[in-house]
């Protein structure tokens, strides 16, 4: 990682089985800045059942004339694009990630040499699924919407006991509404699950805008996930829950600058405020003509700006000593 928070732009289906436009999102996510672009490989026939209903949120944005395989069966690209695609990715210094959907993608995702693994949330009640990713022995980023504390501990268990390290996992918070309405992003569960598992933690949105990403970056989110697309008017599932490109680099900048804000935890002066310690703070200085021999009083003193003189801090100590020369007014003591 290059930065601290991995930042992942999330692709997913929203090429419409077109690999001319999946490339134009890897053009896109790399002019972002953003670390890593993510899409999904899976065989239609082995993840998704012909009678399977689409959900609301599918009806509404690709109709209900046809099933949710029939939907999912147009998205699909071939091994072979994702190839390319992965290969593309590396003339655009970015990160190539897919999510895989049945064993013979994860499989095929491994043999590209895929270094990170996404656990959908879908996946998370999965056991063989999170079994024979958790296999390979790579890191994993798993998703949790939809599941309550234990189905996350389960999960977790199941991909530690097949081989997965724990501190190469990281886990996020979740919401699979499209889109989720604020009221549901409960973005303060995404601190205990960190809390809860002692591990690294962050959060793949699916608001609208961009303003609860930065939110849980500067609550310690290491990972953000956010879907994008050309154009949110393009038929989909996934279009209008996601940002355009504008908004995308704008998410990236944001992000990366709260990065910055967020600091040492090490509460000093900072480099660029120390210029102004002597203009801002108060030095002890003499509130009026002061003969050399007169005693330091609380009459004959006072504290004005600038702050190169003794501090005020000393009051106590400097008050019935004894002046050592003249004094103008103002003058510092």
């Amino acid at each position: 990682m290059k930065n601290n928070i991995f930042i992942i732009a999330e692709a997913g289906v929203n090429h419409n089985g077109d690999i001319k436009k999946a490339k134009k999102l890897i053009d896109i996510a790399s002019k972002s800045g953003v670390d890593a672009v993510k899409f999904q490989t899976f065989k239609t026939e082995l993840c998704i059942s012909k009678n399977a209903e689409k959900a609301n949120y599918q009806k509404e944005t690709t109709g209900s004339n046809e099933t949710q395989f029939d939907m999912v069966k147009k998205l699909e690209l071939s091994y072979h694009d994702f190839r390319a695609l992965s290969e593309y990715c590396k003339t655009k210094n970015i990160v190539f990630l897919s999510t895989p959907f049945d064993f013979p993608s994860i499989e095929f995702l491994n043999s590209l040499g895929m270094e990170i693994f996404k656990v959908p949330s879908g996946e998370i009640t999965n056991l063989p699924y999170l079994r024979h990713i958790g296999k390979l022995g790579k890191k994993v980023i798993l998703s949790t919407g939809m599941a309550d504390i234990g189905e996350i501990e389960d999960a977790l268990d199941i991909l530690i006991d097949a081989g997965t390290r724990k501190d190469n996992i990281t886990i996020l918070h979740a919401n699979t509404m499209y889109p989720t309405p604020m009221e549901d992003v409960n973005l303060k569960a995404m601190v205990t699950i960190g809390n809860t598992f002692d591990i690294p933690f962050g959060y793949s949105d699916h608001t609208l805008g961009i303003e609860v990403d930065i939110a849980a970056v500067a609550m310690g989110a290491v990972c953000i996930e956010k879907h994008f697309t050309l154009d949110k008017t393009m038929e989909g599932p996934d279009h209008k829950a996601s940002l355009e490109p504008d908004e995308l680099k704008a998410m990236v900048k944001a992000i990366r600058n709260i990065e910055l804000a967020l600091g040492s935890s090490v509460k000093k002066p900072s480099n660029s405020e120390r210029p102004n310690m002597a203009i801002a703070r108060k030095s002890i200085v003499a509130a009026k003509s002061i003969k050399k021999g007169d005693i330091l009083t609380e009459e004959n003193l006072s504290i004005k700006r600038p702050g190169n003189g003794i501090s005020p801090m000393r009051w106590d100590k400097i008050l019935g000593t004894v002046a050592q020369k003249d004094y103008d007014e103002d003058a510092l003591i």
